[in-house]
């Protein structure tokens, strides 16, 4: 299982997210608290929005605690829209093009979770993938297929739809070619200007995922573990939803794939 932290509202230095709170993604990396794999050491990655519609994207193999180009681009860096994550492989090798979150024209993408049996059907899995987008397809994990599936099914247009469409595609091949869980998925995924999650699985164990209103900004944080442990105010996102933060607005949705 891997981590993850999101930010959408007035900007702020990525650090106050990353690294600097007591429970922070890069504290996470070497200590999380609800998640089977305590340490998320196989590799780090960044997606941030500034004045340009595409997102920029720093990712590596190092583990994130000991990565000093990230403390020092958080520490620089001010975005008022931005995806952080460490990744603990389920199986694919630790390299940049396996880090989340993933890139493609102004969409980022970071997953939590897995698709049971995924290396049994990823060639099938592939070939669904269209030709104008397959170039995108950089890595082997089954997040990124996840992620240019929903592209395919509309994500520009309806990004529930098309997310649970692509879900419920990778469910029902799970259930025919591979194992349980068939899934279990905790997502946050951006155009540049909303900022999007999903917590849903196929069982009764759905990754975790909070939200929470800054106290000192106007601004709300996305999270799979609160940043600070002992502050009030982080809420838990019920399993089955979708969620849509845009501005002060909050919208969450029941999350159904077609399956």
């Amino acid at each position: 299982m891997c981590r993850w932290a999101a930010y959408i509202g007035q900007p702020c230095y990525i650090e106050d997210v990353v690294t600097r709170p007591d429970h922070s993604l890069i504290q996470q990396s070497i200590q999380a608290t609800e998640c089977k794999t305590q340490t998320n050491g196989d590799g780090v990655g960044l997606a941030w929005y500034g004045e340009r519609p595409e997102p920029g994207l720093y990712r590596d193999i190092l583990p994130a605690w000991s990565d000093p180009n990230l403390r020092s681009l958080t520490a620089q860096v001010k975005s008022g829209l931005f995806l952080a994550h460490v990744r603990a492989s389920t199986g694919t090798a630790t390299s940049r093009n396996n880090c989340h979150p993933f890139a493609v024209r102004n969409w980022s993408f970071m997953h939590n979770g897995q698709i049971g049996g995924f290396d049994g059907f990823r060639r099938h899995a592939d070939m669904l993938i269209p030709d104008a987008l397959y170039g995108e397809r950089k890595g082997a994990t089954d997040s990124e297929v996840l992620f240019l599936l929903g592209l395919t099914e509309g994500l520009d247009d309806n990004p529930k739809e098309a997310m649970e469409i692509a879900v419920g595609i990778l469910q029902r091949m799970s259930r025919d070619r591979g194992t349980t869980p068939h899934m279990r998925l905790a997502a946050a995924f951006s155009d540049g200007e909303a900022l999007y999650a999903i917590r849903y699985t196929s069982d009764r164990l759905a990754p975790t995922v909070y939200h929470r209103k800054s106290d000192s900004r106007d601004g709300r944080a996305v999270v799979s573990e609160p940043l600070v442990q002992a502050e009030h105010g982080w809420e838990e996102v019920p399993p089955g939803s979708f969620c849509t933060f845009r501005g002060k607005d909050v919208t969450i949705e029941p999350f159904r794939p077609l399956v």
